[in-house]
């Protein structure tokens, strides 16, 4: 009997055609669900059902149904869905997503157990979802705003906004706009309403990440919510001759490469996902594709809102010296598959740092930064900018200054707050260097950063 002998051209175009064929778009003809894990400080952790437990989580990482969600001490994650709907996780607090689904008429269903801890809810109302905690069950298919906390002792749900239905041991109630009710597990989940909502300790954090997604999020024409607001904020659009409009991140320029940060995450059923470490990195590696454009470097071009990209697309001539992404061949035998590198967990405390032509937007907390555009402009003229980000969302009570509700709004994006800002939050140098390509001149400024108090 022969043997097959495969010479080792032959060999690495089968090594080329397996990563071809894993790096098609599993999702494409899918009726599952993914959503996003949108933000991660300190220490965060997922349990993907692959056999390996909690791994360590970060920025960008697909989310799936069955997979858990936990955060340790002096952890936060945000979870956004499709719509733009947040659930945002306190430190010590495990979520399972029991269900990520669609009914028979196409609407999202959303099923989230909150094993322990504590954790914020803004919920848009443009789906479904039902939360249990304790022996409880909310049941939402309209907007609300609200806070749930369960323990062995005792749970509670406070609502900011909207009206809640709660069903369990003691029967149904609705919880209104501004009241808390408290669950006692001793007394059979007997429950007590109180006409007020007390103060927590992460309240401001939680206001200040809804805020911020509100003011970026806004006149949003495409079919899906989440990551919108990321995209305003650390980039912005162009309408480019002969491809259309093309949106491009703040603090690029020709030598920039989209695909050189980020990891290979395994997923069981749909085998590697690429997660990118950019903080913007969800729908320009999701949907649509990236093009080099001679003289302005990679842009992405949103659109192809069917497919579910499990690895980033490309189109068009590619620069020299590009290497695609390929998935990895050996499925599931490890955490995760670094390229290049992961992005850090934002910083709580403000520092110095430099922004550079080439980073992104790598690095700088949501909206801890007025003006993206402007210092996008004077990194491209300076080669680099010093400054001083305020912390994210950093659930202090003192705030350096107060965020104008009369500030102006444009067609493209929120403008800057501007002198309602403190100096600490802008430009601290620029020292003069060589000219160093960056976002083409005909971007629209959709950078701003003011939050709300």
């Amino acid at each position: 009997m022969s043997k097959l002998v495969l010479s080792r051209s032959s060999r690495v175009f089968l090594i080329a055609a397996v990563g071809t064929l894993l790096a098609l778009p599993a999702l494409a003809a899918s009726q599952a669900r993914i959503v996003r894990l949108s933000d991660v400080q300190g220490s965060v952790q997922i349990n993907k059902n692959t056999g390996l437990g909690f791994e360590s989580a970060f920025l960008n990482l697909p989310i799936t149904e069955g997979a858990q969600v936990r955060t340790k001490d002096r952890g936060r994650a945000e979870v956004e869905f499709e719509d733009g709907s947040t659930l945002r996780l306190t430190p010590n607090t495990t979520v399972e997503f029991t269900a990520l689904g669609l009914s028979d008429a196409g609407k999202r269903i959303s099923t989230i157990n909150l094993v322990e801890g504590m954790a914020y809810v803004n919920w848009l109302g443009k789906d479904d979802l039902s939360l249990n905690f304790s022996r409880e069950q909310i049941s939402l298919a309209h907007a609300a705003h609200f806070r749930v906390q369960t323990s062995p002792e005792a749970s509670k749900m406070a609502v900011f906004k909207g009206d809640v239905d709660v069903d369990g041991p003691a029967g149904k109630l609705v919880v209104e706009k501004k009241k808390t009710a408290t669950f006692v597990a001793a007394d059979d989940d007997k429950y007590i309403i109180a006409k007020h909502v007390e103060e927590a300790p992460l309240d401001s954090w939680d206001k200040e990440a809804s805020d911020y997604h509100n003011q970026y999020a806004k006149n949003n024409s495409s079919p899906y919510g989440y990551g919108v607001s990321d995209l305003n904020y650390y980039g912005s659009y162009s309408n480019v001759p002969g491809y259309g409009m093309m949106w491009q991140p703040f603090f690029t320029g020709v030598g920039w490469d989209p695909f050189m940060n980020g990891a290979w995450s395994f997923y069981p059923g749909y085998g590697y996902m690429f997660a990118s470490a950019y903080p913007w990195g969800w729908m320009p590696y999701r949907y649509g594709s990236w093009t080099f454009i001679p003289s302005m470097g990679w842009m992405w071009q949103p659109g192809a809102w069917n497919t579910w990209n499990t690895v980033p697309r490309y189109a068009g001539t590619q620069p020299v010296n590009f290497h695609p992404l390929v998935p990895p061949l050996v499925a599931g035998t490890t955490s995760a598959v670094v390229v290049g590198r992961v992005g850090a967990p934002s910083t709580l405390a403000s520092s110095t740092m430099v922004l550079n032509a080439g980073s992104a937007g790598m690095g700088i907390p949501r909206g801890s930064l007025d003006n993206l555009h402007q210092l996008n402009h004077q990194v491209a003229k300076s080669g680099f900018a010093r400054v001083q980000p305020a912390p994210q969302f950093s659930a202090t009570a003192a705030r350096i200054a107060p965020w104008s509700s009369s500030s102006p709004m444009s067609t493209s994006g929120p403008t800057s707050a501007g002198s309602g800002r403190s100096e600490a939050r802008r430009t601290m140098a620029a020292p003069s260097a060589g000219q160093v390509g960056g976002a083409p001149s005909g971007h629209a400024a959709s950078g701003g950063g003011g939050r709300r108090n």
